[in-house]
């Protein structure tokens, strides 16, 4: 019989539940107090608190519960017990972090403090806060470490992310564009709320930070492909393999324009391999032809294992 609570498996819980914990630290000590609304249902609701005064993971939850619904009768049931669990653990950090901390800006706790003994709402306590960036590039990291995390459980976070595979489904518009083109008109609504064209900027921040961190924490280190043509492929071969202690292969080819058959060297490399490799080829052959690729993900022996 199998094991119902694998090694894997408790990892992969034990991700989303931080993950959802660290979300809920952003969006409550970095991100709410300033009036951002970096996409989602959570950044709408950010919204709705500041001008209605709802609580932003009860809005929140109300809307991502029907939207789960929505999603499984359209999509079928392919969200799973994660992403179920995901919709009520972030309200639920949320709730905790608001009961024990407050919604005071991590940043500029004196300021909160004279917009709660002040009684401003919206705008007018907003426009006190004074450092807005220092909050969307540290509110960016929060959410994207959290939403990484999320993501390398295997999981969403449901909200948007159900509008965007909707949408995609019927408007054949790829996932990538959909969750841009929701997120974009949610962080304009701070526009309409508050009058201000520097909060959706902010915002803006938060996602790209965001999507930068969330590819860092799913994919690891940025991996480098390298490609190399050269004259003394034997001592570059040393130095991948005995110095660098990786794996290479020789590809068998022709020169274009003499017709004479060359070998090329494909290795991947981490970023700081691939410096350490350019500069050892610069001193073995300094004629030597080399292309250096990004590589997206990098999976197999001696990365990152096929089956994460």
């Amino acid at each position: 019989m199998a094991k119902i609570f694998t090694r894997d498996t408790l990892i992969q819980y034990l991700y989303l539940v931080v993950g959802c914990f660290l979300f809920s630290l952003g969006a409550v000590v970095l991100i709410e107090p300033y009036g951002f609304a970096p996409g989602g249902t959570y950044g709408l609701s950010m919204v709705f608190h500041h001008l209605l005064g709802w609580r932003t993971e009860l809005s929140a939850l109300c809307m991502d519960i029907p939207l789960l619904i929505i999603g499984t009768i359209i999509l079928g049931p392919k969200f799973g017990f994660k992403t179920l669990l995901c919709t009520f653990l972030i309200p639920g950090f949320m709730w905790l972090l608001h009961y024990t901390y407050g919604t005071a800006s991590l940043i500029e706790p004196e300021v909160s403090k004279v917009i709660a003994e002040s009684g401003l709402e919206g705008s007018e306590g907003i426009a006190l806060y004074k450092n807005q960036l220092l909050a969307s590039i540290f509110g960016g990291v929060l959410y994207g470490i959290g939403l990484g995390m999320i993501f390398k459980s295997r999981s969403t976070s449901g909200g948007s992310d159900i509008i965007a595979m909707i949408v995609n489904k019927y408007f054949h518009i790829s996932m990538g564009t959909a969750v841009i083109i929701i997120d974009g008109l949610i962080t304009l609504t701070t526009v309409i709320a508050f009058k201000d064209w520097r909060l959706p900027m902010y915002s803006w921040i938060i996602i790209f930070i965001e999507s930068k961190i969330i590819d860092m924490v799913i994919d690891g280190q940025s991996m480098k492909t390298m490609m190399i043509v050269s004259n003394n492929i034997e001592a570059i071969k040393d130095v991948i393999i005995n110095e660098l202690k990786r794996g290479a292969t020789l590809i068998p080819a022709k020169g274009m324009y003499k017709g004479e058959p060359r070998d090329i060297v494909y290795t991947t490399l981490t970023r700081s391999e691939m410096v350490t490799l350019r500069y050892k080829i610069a001193e073995i052959d300094p004629a030597a032809f080399i292309n250096v690729i990004e590589s997206a993900e990098t999976i197999g022996k001696g990365f990152k294992a096929i089956k994460e």
